[in-house]
């Protein structure tokens, strides 16, 4: 790994080391928490769509569209807070990521990977589909819009648009459920964020219990060895 912007001289007991109790920590974990509070707000809905077998009435996919439209056409101060707050995690990557130690490139860059890959489900699969129900006339006519002047082949709840561009447009149920499961993709992530978090803090905690007990024997040794030291002198 390169040298130039890794410092491995830097530990854990260093002066300059940023590690679980610095401010930094505190800028990553307060926006993964507080996304992972808006996808809890959202599991009541989630959890029909993918962890139950029961049919799903109409009305609950009016409901859940409704939902969806009413935040997706929110005013844009509310998309505008969301984006911040996602920024200040990375700012707080940055910063803990900047000239880092061993700790901070193992746990620190595992964690900054899944943020990314986190923002990366957000913007490709939430944000599509929440645009796609924002739509008049919701996922059914997005869906009716994408099949519009090409065979169509129907099976399975699906929608094949024509053989040149081989594109498969879900039904509104299926678009649902993936959007869904896109919600417990990202909580899985970001929960994946803490856990690093929370084992460099361990790693740290694990390191400072081996320091003290390597000074707490060395001082006994020395205690002994003056001890025999006196001894032989009486």
């Amino acid at each position: 790994m390169p040298t130039q912007w890794v410092d491995w001289s830097k530990t854990t007991r260093s002066k300059d080391y940023r590690g679980s109790g610095s401010f930094a920590t505190f800028l990553i974990i307060g926006p993964v928490c507080f996304c992972l509070g808006m996808l809890f707000a959202s599991f009541p809905y989630d959890f029909p769509l993918l962890w139950t077998s029961d049919p799903i009435p109409p009305s609950y996919l009016d409901h859940l569209e409704t939902h969806l439209r009413f935040m997706h056409q929110s005013p844009p101060l509310i998309a505008r807070m969301l984006h911040i707050i996602a920024f200040v995690g990375f700012l707080g990557f940055f910063i803990k990521l900047f000239r880092p130690s061993e700790a901070n490139v193992l746990f620190d860059g595992g964690s900054l990977i899944l943020y990314v890959i986190g923002a990366g489900v957000y913007l490709s699969n939430i944000v599509k589909g929440m645009r796609a129900v924002s739509q008049p006339g919701g996922l059914a006519a997005a869906a009716a819009v994408s099949g519009a002047g090409d065979r169509t082949e129907r099976f399975e709840g699906t929608v094949h648009s024509g053989p040149l561009t081989g594109e498969v447009v879900l039904g509104r149920e299926d678009s649902l459920r993936v959007l869904s499961a896109s919600h417990v993709i990202l909580a899985l992530v970001l929960v994946g964020v803490l856990v690093l978090q929370a084992g460099q803090w361990y790693a740290e905690r694990k390191e400072a219990d081996d320091y003290a007990k390597a000074e707490r024997e060395a001082a006994e040794r020395k205690a002994a060895g003056a001890a025999v030291a006196g001894k032989k002198k009486v």
